[in-house]
Parts: C-alpha cells; sequence; structure tokens
C-alpha cells in the first residue's frame, strides 16, 4: 500500500461483564481486520468491560505499564501487526476511590506510543428515558490534550464524550493533528440524535479524518448504545460504517486528499480567534 493510503478499522462492540469474553471477541475483530489490511485499528470506549455499575470498573483498574488489559493490548498490536488503540481501560487515579478512563496506543511492535486519559465526563440527564450517568463518580478526568506521531501522520486521541468540545479538537489541530482516533459508547438516546452530527462537525472543521469506533447494542447493565462507527473523510465524508451489533468497517484515509484539501480549502489558515 502507498505510504500516502493506510488502510484503518474502527472495531464495534456490544461489551458485557465477562472481560474474558470481551477479550476473546476483541481479539476475533482485531484479527479479522488486521487480515483485510488496516493497519491502525481503534476499539472501542470501555471495550473490556461493562458492569452492572460504573464503579465495577474499579475492580479492573491497572498501574501504568502493568495489568492484564495493557497487556493485551500490546499483545495484539504485536501479534496482528498493527497499531492498536486500546479503547479505554481504567487506571490509577490520584483519587484512590476514582479512576482514569485512559485511551492507550500501542504501535505495530506492542510498544505503548501514547495515553490520553478522558478529559470530559458524562454527567447528564436523559430525561426522556429517565437515564442518569455520573461519570465523576467514578473517573477522575485527565488533564492534557495528546497528538502524536505515527506513520499514519499526526494522530490526536479524544474519547466519546469530548466529541462535544471542539475546543479540545482545535486543541489538537494546534498540535498537528490529521487524523482523529475516537473510542466511543454513546447512549442510544444521544447517539440517534448527535452522533453522525458531531463525528462528521469535528472532521469538517478540522480538515481531518475521523475513525470513531463505538459501542451498539444492548448491555447488561441495561444501558442501550448507539453504534453506528464510521470513518470519516476531511470533507465531511463517511467512508464506512457499520450500523448495530458487532464487527468493523475499515477503508483507506488518503493524506495526499486531505493535504489537497487543506492547501484549496484553507479553512484553518483562516482563523481569526485562536484559544490560549
Amino acid at each position: 500500500m502507498s505510504e500516502e493510503k493506510t488502510k484503518v478499522a474502527a472495531i464495534q462492540m456490544a461489551t458485557s461483564p465477562n472481560v474474558s469474553a470481551n477479550l476473546l471477541e476483541a481479539e476475533r475483530h482485531i484479527s479479522e481486520a488486521a487480515e483485510s489490511g488496516a493497519e491502525l485499528v481503534v476499539l472501542p470506549e470501555n471495550f473490556a468491560f461493562m458492569g452492572e455499575r460504573d464503579r465495577d470498573m474499579c475492580t479492573l483498574c491497572e498501574d501504568e505499564g502493568d495489568g492484564p488489559l495493557q497487556n493485551f493490548i500490546s499483545q495484539m498490536s504485536r501479534r496482528y501487526g498493527v497499531w492498536l488503540v486500546g479503547g479505554t481501560i481504567p487506571m490509577r487515579a490520584v483519587d484512590g476511590a476514582k479512576v482514569k478512563s485512559a485511551a492507550l496506543v500501542y504501535d505495530a511492535q506492542g510498544e505503548q506510543a501514547a495515553r490520553y486519559d478522558k478529559i470530559h465526563l458524562f454527567d447528564v440527564h436523559l430525561v426522556e428515558a429517565d437515564e442518569r450517568y455520573v461519570e465523576s463518580n467514578t473517573i477522575e478526568p485527565g488533564e492534557q490534550a495528546v497528538v502524536i506521531d505515527s506513520p499514519f501522520g499526526r494522530l490526536g486521541v479524544a474519547i466519546c464524550y469530548d466529541l462535544r468540545f471542539p475546543e479540545l479538537f482545535r486543541k489538537m489541530l494546534d498540535m498537528g493533528a490529521e487524523v482523529f482516533v475516537v473510542p466511543s459508547a454513546f447512549t442510544a438516546i444521544t447517539g440517534k440524535a448527535h452522533w453522525e452530527t458531531l463525528v462528521r462537525a469535528r472532521a469538517i472543521e478540522n480538515l481531518a479524518f475521523v475513525v470513531a469506533a463505538a459501542q451498539g447494542g444492548y448491555h447488561v447493565n441495561g444501558r442501550e448504545t448507539h453504534g453506528h462507527s464510521m470513518i470519516v473523510d476531511p470533507w465531511g465524508s463517511v467512508l464506512a460504517q457499520v450500523p448495530r451489533g458487532t464487527g468493523f468497517v475499515g477503508c483507506e484515509l488518503d493524506r495526499e486528499y486531505q493535504r489537497t484539501i487543506r492547501r484549496t480549502f484553507p479553512t484553518i489558515d483562516h482563523r481569526r480567534v485562536k484559544l490560549d
């Protein structure tokens, strides 16, 4: 494959409280994505575990550089020769009663290339379904935007609810981001209303690719997630999408096309208001 074109994949799951079963399913999709030619694979938020209560994730909390979930991501990236964005896993927080929700990026040799801790926490009441989510009860927010070099261009990492905060994506753009990877688990209600609009908006306004991997289905805790994992190009076109259930979508990212768009439609250069 040309250095200007990279095949990427977004994996969709309907994660349960059974960690072993979730990891087996994740590996199956990673294997299929790699076999299809994908070089960058993105898992959804909470790919390894979704318990009956949010606090249940604390039982899986890992220290930096040591733990079965980190080992799994490392092994998968090395075994299948892909760069792997490990959805999110719970990591040790400063507050011992909470965890960090961390998206870990591993290179094709199984080495950790980056860690991003979710900054924006989903504390909302969905009146229509009388659903309440208070992530801040169990998750300690991150503080730093993360953009890294990769064979596929500069990767910016965000997680789920972060999609609603364009200033974070502008910050990553100013750090050189060309591709955004976004592990997610949008609810059925918010996903139906906003998911595609938000993913496409972040692509359009930053003239960037977005690889958004989602949870999609029914979960033991009664939650229903929207799915519709998708890959969007810098013009806002949906290149690939899977509606519900488990599986993956894959397609090529054409970096020369992105450079052409940024050169001939230079909205990024036309900005007159910049953030600190």
